[in-house]
Parts: C-alpha cells; sequence; structure tokens
C-alpha cells in the first residue's frame, strides 16, 4: 500500500527525518566536546586561551554585569527582588482561578512597588537609571509594557470598530502610523524629541521614555491583534444580547471580549514574546537590557572576546522565558476550551 503524501512514512517526510539527524549528527559531537569535553569551567583568561572548548569560568566572573550590569554591589538585593518579583506576578497572573480584582490590585501595587525598588529614594539609597541593567530592567520595561498596551489595545480595537466616524478614523490612523514606522525610530523618538516636547523644568529619565513610546508603539499591534479576535464574533450574539436589554459595555465585558480574547491567544502570546526580544533594541538608546549587558561583559581586557559563552547565556535567558509562555499559551487553550 503506498503511503499517503501527508503520512508519516512518505517519502518526503523520511527524507526529511533522514537530513535533520545527519545535521545533528555533524553538529551535536562538537558541541558536546566544545561545550563539556574541552571546556574551562575555572581559572583565568590566560587557562581558558590556553584551552580548546568553552570558557565557562568567564560566566563566572561575569554573570554579575550580565544579570544587573553597573547596579551597586551592595544593593543587588534590590534588583533579585525585582526579577523575583516580577516572574512570581506573571506566574501568578498565568492561573485562571485567580483572574479577578486582586490580581489586578496585585500588578497595580507590584509594577510601582518595582520601579520604586530600583530607583530607591526614602530608606532606599538612590541608584541612577545609567547604572540600571540587565535582566531586572528587560522584565521591567516589557512587563510595564504588556499592563499598559493589553488594555489600551482592548479600547484602540473597539474604537476602530465603533460606528463614530471620527473616533474610528482616529484609531485607524494611530494604528496604521505607527505600524508603518520602526521600533528604531520610536526609540530615537523617545530619546531625542520627547524630552523637547516636554514642559520646561520636567526631566523624565531616559528608561521611563522608552518605556512609554514602546508601549504607543506595541499597542497598535496588539490591536489589531484583538480586533481579528472581535471579528470573529457573529452579530447575532451582540443583537441577541441587545434584544435581553444588555448595554453596549455589558455586552462587551460579558459576551464579546471573553470569546475574542480567547480565540487570539497564540497571536497575543507571540506578541509578547516577541515584545520580549524587541527590548534588544533598547541599546541603541544606551539602555543596558540583557543582551547589551551580555554583549558588553565581553570588553572588559581581563576578559576579552567570549562572546559566545555571554550569547549562550543570554539566549538560554530569552529561551527559558520564551518557551514558558508558548508552553502556558498551548495550556491556556486547552484550559479554556475545555470551560
Amino acid at each position: 500500500m503506498t503511503p499517503r503524501p501527508g503520512s508519516l512514512f512518505a517519502p518526503g517526510n523520511i527524507a526529511l527525518s533522514l537530513l535533520a539527524l545527519a545535521i545533528i549528527a555533524l553538529i551535536v559531537p562538537g558541541l558536546v566536546r566544545w561545550s563539556l569535553i574541552d571546556a574551562t569551567f575555572h581559572g583565568t583568561m590566560a587557562d581558558c586561551r590556553a584551552g580548546a572548548g568553552a570558557c565557562w569560568a568567564f560566566l563566572g566572573a561575569k554573570a554579575r554585569f550580565i544579570l544587573f550590569a553597573f547596579y551597586p554591589g551592595d544593593q543587588l538585593w534590590r534588583p533579585a527582588l525585582v526579577i523575583g518579583l516580577l516572574l512570581g506576578l506573571m506566574t501568578v497572573s498565568a492561573l485562571p482561578r485567580l483572574w479577578g480584582r486582586r490580581l489586578l490590585v496585585g500588578w497595580i501595587v507590584t509594577l510601582p512597588g518595582a520601579w520604586f525598588l530600583m530607583a530607591g529614594g526614602g530608606p532606599l539609597r538612590p541608584v541612577a537609571v545609567n547604572d540600571w541593567g540587565g535582566l531586572p530592567v528587560t522584565l521591567l520595561i516589557w512587563t510595564s509594557c504588556m499592563a499598559f498596551a493589553l488594555p489600551a489595545s482592548v479600547l484602540l480595537a473597539l474604537a476602530r470598530q465603533s460606528r463614530m466616524t471620527g473616533l474610528r478614523l482616529l484609531s485607524i490612523g494611530y494604528i496604521e502610523g505607527l505600524r508603518a514606522v520602526p521600533m528604531v525610530a520610536i526609540l530615537y523618538v523617545a530619546m531625542l524629541i520627547l524630552p523637547m516636547a516636554l514642559p520646561a523644568g520636567v526631566i523624565v529619565d531616559k528608561i521611563t521614555r522608552a518605556t512609554i513610546m514602546t508601549t504607543l508603539f506595541f499597542t497598535a499591534y496588539l490591536a489589531e491583534v484583538v480586533r481579528g479576535g472581535l471579528q470573529t464574533i457573529p452579530a447575532g450574539q451582540v443583537e441577541a444580547a441587545s434584544a435581553l436589554g444588555l448595554g453596549y459595555w455589558r455586552t462587551v465585558r460579558m459576551i464579546v471580549l471573553p470569546q475574542a480574547l480567547r480565540r487570539v491567544i497564540p497571536g497575543l502570546v507571540n506578541l509578547a514574546i516577541g515584545f520580549l526580544l524587541a527590548t534588544s533594541l533598547l541599546a541603541v538608546i544606551g539602555v543596558f537590557d540583557l543582551l547589551n549587558a551580555a554583549k558588553a561583559s565581553t570588553t572588559d581586557p581581563q576578559w576579552l572576546g567570549f562572546y559566545d559563552e555571554a550569547y549562550l547565556f543570554a539566549a538560554a535567558i530569552y529561551f527559558a522565558i520564551c518557551f514558558a509562555g508558548s508552553r502556558y499559551s498551548l495550556w491556556l487553550e486547552g484550559h479554556l476550551r475545555r470551560g
């Protein structure tokens, strides 16, 4: 019996599988030798230069800088606590049974608290924004953008579907205008133009400016994803809600949005992961995010040029967060479908 073209044992699938196995057999032995067998786990730069494998001793010496950049050494408990708070907040937010007003209060309290921990004030020693960097900055900007962009995108998507011509045209102009501009240009606006637009005497640090402009930028992309979900809701459901006496906002809150957001979970998670990876562009305005801190760690004269190890360390952190997000997306889809 001839295998079907889409079956596991089709000739094309067999050929691709054999090709993948050949590539793995070609790459893995050398990678294992470089990363484990010939690697240097302890020592100095001279020891690493003498070896033929990876220099994991570099990470032992520079991991603190990659994670926290120039943050004062005696205050590292603060950015470490920020990492724990933000990861804990995202973990709690991932549990549907905890969705509600208490979770909203948790976001309202935790995000400003994280910014306060990083900046200091009162009993905490102030730390200049130029000393911030590494993983706390990446997570802080990412979670702040998502916290403000998601509700704003819902309102923007609803405005684009509004029957009010003026409101609809404004939302279309906002969405299409920002989607037509590269993010690097938005960051330059935050760095060069936004300070000139502020009133005299008002000074906003570069990380806050970058967070604001990045939030406005990604709101436009999220709005289109949400609008795609809104368009899948049959008009009959809205008409039925109207016949039952439900007003516009109750219909949106109780009938339209729960279904629309559930149907665009993959798109929302995909954009969220894209937001996380796009924080690396903050390097163009001098913000030491995780990737920029990893790059800067390789310029230390005592540990010069170990790019592979630095980028692998940063890549492992990005992968852990992104992989957890993708698996959570699959789980949430199945959980809500059963519900």
